[in-house]
């Protein structure tokens, strides 16, 4: 068992460092504030090959793991989280596109998102649909070549920004099982009928783009179906086990962020005549915090390998999910509680830090919902 990085990927993990320590100190503060994406930076990013790292190669991309992805992510995350979001978001859904999309449509939709300024968003979550996407409402009704999609969406990722969205929607209700009910749609963001609005005052990732969708009467081609009708719960399956993986990143980054600033101020910060770092609870909880760092690391490398073996374990993803986030905000609070009054004031970067945290527990898969699919897996489906 190898646990060591190979000379490509920690070329990977460095450049996605330099870029980061460079880049993101200068617009973190202003885009969190702002509630906005830095385009020029992103611009950059895609430049320098950090933007849809996975997609395969013979449609642009560069056809990295979706553990060597994984780095990149920790790296961004380990800077500021608004911003790394903002950046690494902008192809969210092309799995679905990869993994189950047409020849056709992998050829004409995702070159974009690499080598122009092509961004995607995955509209899954409606308004009364979260934990529970079989409650999704919005309906694509067949009418000769096309179907016509009526509803909304909530809690968009780059919904005001998007080209086009993998849109999850109800085509077949009459379908005896549930999970057959539903199917994915490609969906050009200029056809008439799409509305985007965005969601402003968010608690964290503020420079990441969050919106509502609505869909009134929204005519989309049966050539952007993907796959065959009742599939799009199997393909949004897909998307959420490569996302889970991706959120355990952004949690160990995001940990190692917040740890690195406390290691810093505790060096500096001085009581009682000398440094607190000196100070043995100080000490003790450093070295719990880094041990929880380490563990997150282990078991996120672990869920990145079953995907990238072709061994896509469930249980194992939901775990390092749930166990990553839940690390990620306990040492984001210890971190902030070691900064004292400091860590109260937005100046730091540790106050923007921990309120980006808490979005880990909760988007794509509460860690109620990972702790569920955990337990059914072990003790079977609650009667």
């Amino acid at each position: 068992m190898d646990f060591s990085l190979s000379k490509e990927q920690q070329d990977i993990k460095m450049a996605a460092r330099e870029f980061a320590e460079k880049e993101f100190p200068q617009v973190a503060q202003e885009c969190d504030e702002n509630e906005k994406m830095d385009m020029a930076l992103l611009k950059k990013a895609r430049e320098l090959g950090f933007v849809g790292t996975h997609l395969p190669e013979e449609y642009g991309g560069f056809g990295m793991s979706y553990f060597e992805k994984a780095l990149i992510t920790e790296e961004f995350w380990r800077m500021d989280p608004g911003v790394a979001q903002s950046i690494l978001s902008v192809t969210f859904g092309s799995e679905i596109i990869v993994e189950h999309g047409t020849d056709e449509q992998k050829k004409k939709y995702l070159p974009h998102l690499i080598q122009g300024n092509g961004i995607i968003a995955g509209a899954i979550t409606e308004p009364n649909a979260g934990s529970d996407v079989t409650m999704v409402e919005t309906r694509g009704v067949r009418d000769g070549d096309e179907y016509v999609i009526n509803g909304s969406k909530m809690f968009i990722t780059n919904g005001t920004l998007a080209d086009i969205i993998i849109l999850f929607c109800k085509t077949n209700p009459e379908a005896e099982s549930r999970h057959r009910q539903f199917s994915c749609f490609i969906v050009e963001t200029d056809t008439k009928g799409f509305e985007a609005n965005k969601l402003k005052n968010k608690l964290g990732i503020r420079a990441s783009d969050t919106a509502e969708l609505s869909f009134s009467d929204l005519r989309v081609p049966a050539e952007n179906l993907i796959g065959n009708e009742g599939d799009g719960f199997r393909q949004i399956l897909t998307l959420f086990n490569r996302e889970r993986t991706a959120i355990c990143a952004q949690a160990t980054g995001l940990a190692q962020g917040a740890l690195d600033q406390a290691v810093s101020h505790i060096k500096q910060r001085e009581q009682f005549g000398k440094t607190i770092a000196s100070f043995q609870a100080i000490r003790f909880k450093i070295a719990e915090l880094a041990t929880l760092v380490e563990a997150n690391r282990s078991i996120f490398y672990r869920a990145c390998w079953s995907l990238d073996s072709g061994q896509e374990d469930h249980t194992l993803i939901a775990m390092a999910k749930w166990f990553c986030a839940q690390n990620a905000v306990t040492i984001t609070q210890e971190c902030l509680q070691m900064h004292g009054g400091y860590g109260f004031l937005n100046e730091y970067d540790i106050a923007r830090f921990y309120r980006d945290c808490k979005i880990l527990e909760i988007y794509e898969g509460t860690k109620e919902m990972e702790k569920q699919v955990i337990s059914n897996a072990i003790l079977g489906k609650a009667n």
